[in-house]
């Protein structure tokens, strides 16, 4: 990946020269993982988020979001092949290994495909689990709201009742008024 790389004005025995910056780069490129790509090139990460922010630097930064982007898409490989092919789990009895089983993972595959092409594989009943626990408390405070008012004589379940025959009526004396 090239880009222009910042040079110091002043460098020092610890500065983060060129080379060193295209090798955390590259690191960064096929781990997609900052903190190693860190590690790889010995240097901190609060020098290189410094660095980054540096005026002079910009090439560094839009190449550090690339190398991102390029390593969260061999992330979505990997996570893909695991799906897929997925991974041999062992059965152990006894202390030893007697055999082993492969283990697909459904909803990984699921999730990828949703994310990948939400046009095919999403069809707009996948919802978050936030927001079923939403929809699961609003309709517990309506159910306890029917409850409430229901004081065993069936008083709610006949004003229901009355309430529907208005609605037929209304609907059958003006059909076109939805």
């Amino acid at each position: 990946m090239s880009f222009p790389p910042y040079v110091h004005r002043a460098a020092r025995g610890n500065s983060i020269t060129p080379a060193r910056q295209r090798a955390f780069i590259s690191a960064l490129a096929g781990s997609g993982i900052v903190t190693q790509a860190a590690r790889a090139i010995g240097v901190s990460l609060e020098a290189l988020y410094k660095l980054r922010r540096l005026e002079g630097a910009e090439g560094f930064a839009a190449a550090w979001e690339m190398a991102l982007e390029r390593g969260l898409a061999r992330l979505e490989d990997c996570a893909l092949e695991r799906a897929i092919a997925g991974e041999e789990r062992p059965v152990v009895r006894g202390g030893e290994v007697v055999t082993t089983w492969r283990r697909y993972d459904t909803p990984l595959l699921v999730f990828l495909l949703r994310q990948r092409r939400p046009e095919t594989y999403n069809d707009g009943r996948f919802v978050t689990r936030a927001e079923l626990r939403a929809a699961k408390r609003e309709a517990r405070g309506a159910w306890d709201m029917t409850q409430a008012m229901d004081d065993g004589s069936g008083a709610v379940a006949s004003m229901l009742a009355k309430l529907d025959a208005m609605v037929a009526r209304r609907q059958q004396e003006q059909p076109d008024a939805d």
